[in-house]
């Protein structure tokens, strides 16, 4: 049992000593300025119809959205490559793959979707059938 309590005690004393980055209201400021700019010209090029190319415009939408979470990220939850041993810019790279992955994926299940199941395609579907031997 003092074994485990020693165990315990060194455990704490690990954590006194790492360095942990905390972030001032100027930080948290700036952080939440480029928030809101990154969420207001995207609001605006659609409300706008600034960008006539919906594809064009998915791109930078997701340019826009993959920045904020970079802001988010380094801003709010304080992450950079010097805290935890640098874990937290491993992190950093798993997130960005994984939002990658995820906005690509649902950008290619819209395409495809809109273009299979639009209320459209069931004329020409039903003419594909005629049609069929």
């Amino acid at each position: 049992m003092s074994a485990h309590a020693e165990s315990h005690d060194h455990h704490d004393d690990h954590h006194d000593d790492e360095v942990v980055s905390h972030s001032t209201l100027g930080g948290y400021m700036l952080g939440f300025f480029l928030a809101v700019v990154l969420t207001a010209i995207p609001f605006w090029l659609v409300m706008g119809k600034v960008v006539p190319d919906t594809r064009t415009l998915s791109v930078i939408l997701l340019a826009f959205a993959a920045i904020q979470i970079v802001v988010h990220m380094i801003y709010f939850l304080h992450m950079d490559t010097k805290s935890q041993g640098g874990w937290n810019m491993l992190a950093l790279i798993f997130t960005l793959v994984l939002v990658v992955i995820t906005l690509s994926g649902s950008i290619w299940v819209m395409f495809h979707m809109n273009a299979n199941m639009m209320p459209g395609m069931s004329h020409d579907m039903s003419q594909q059938v005629k049609n069929l031997p």
